[in-house]
């Protein structure tokens, strides 16, 4: 179980240092723009991806 739960977590650092690397600019520029988001938006995104996510591994594993 903990293998599982360090391969998810190498993934989501594998995924999220693909736009800083790739291109700075436009990440900086995005973090930019979500940090002058409001707070329900922001709150409303992170639960949206939340559960993509879960029905994502639902499908794929279920």
């Amino acid at each position: 179980m903990l293998e599982y739960l360090l391969t998810a977590v190498a993934l989501v650092l594998v995924i999220e240092g693909l736009m800083p690397a790739l291109s700075p600019r436009n990440f900086r520029q995005t973090m930019l723009t979500i940090s002058q988001m409001d707070d329900r938006v922001l709150r409303s995104m992170g639960l949206i991806s939340m559960a993509a996510g879960a029905l994502l591994l639902y499908f794929f594993k279920g």
